[in-house]
């Protein structure tokens, strides 16, 4: 089981004729990639604009719908998730800002696009839990199924052979979901 941290306007964007409507269908669609997974999903939305004076959680199974309140970002509710969390999140984000936070914080931090291919492959596959990532267990290696990595980024440090740890923490955060 993971613990899954999402950034919900981020990942659904902001450009929709009704905004409500995408907002409830992610929902959905998270619940049942939830109870087919077995994992824990906590999505957050801004409220800052139209939200309510504290912030609000709606919490069913193994979803968690956060809305910040009145004023406040939900990048600022992530942090605050992130910074205080005694187990590993993976966080679903593609703002850098974010993602860089959760790395360092040793929490894995995964884009929307890498997340929302993970979440359209399981709820058109919710039997074959067995995809492949590439990465291959007990490995520090990663192997890409379409496309050969022919060179590694360079670094001045370390084995230049090996991932770095957010790489690894990335992997296998994918690897997860």
């Amino acid at each position: 089981m993971a613990y899954i941290l999402i950034d919900g306007y981020n990942l659904i964007g902001i450009a929709h004729d009704n905004l409500e409507k995408v907002r409830n269908d992610l929902i959905e669609k998270l619940k049942k990639y939830s109870d087919i997974k077995k994992h824990h999903v906590t999505l957050v939305f801004d409220g800052w604009k139209s939200g309510q004076k504290d912030q609000t959680e709606i919490k069913t199974r193994a979803l968690t719908v956060i809305y910040s309140r009145l004023g406040e970002i939900a990048d600022l509710v992530i942090k605050r998730l992130v910074k205080s969390s005694t187990f590993p999140w993976i966080v679903v984000s593609s703002d850098r800002e974010i993602s860089e936070y959760a790395e360092n914080h040793d929490h894995a931090a995964v884009s929307s696009a890498e997340f929302e291919e993970k979440l359209y492959l399981a709820l058109r596959n919710p039997v074959d839990d067995s995809v492949n990532t590439g990465l291959i267990e007990g490995s520090d290696s990663f192997k890409d199924n379409d496309d050969e990595i022919d060179s590694v980024p360079t670094r001045s440090r370390g084995n230049p052979r090996q991932l770095s740890k957010r790489q690894k923490n990335k992997f296998q955060a994918l690897r997860k979901l």
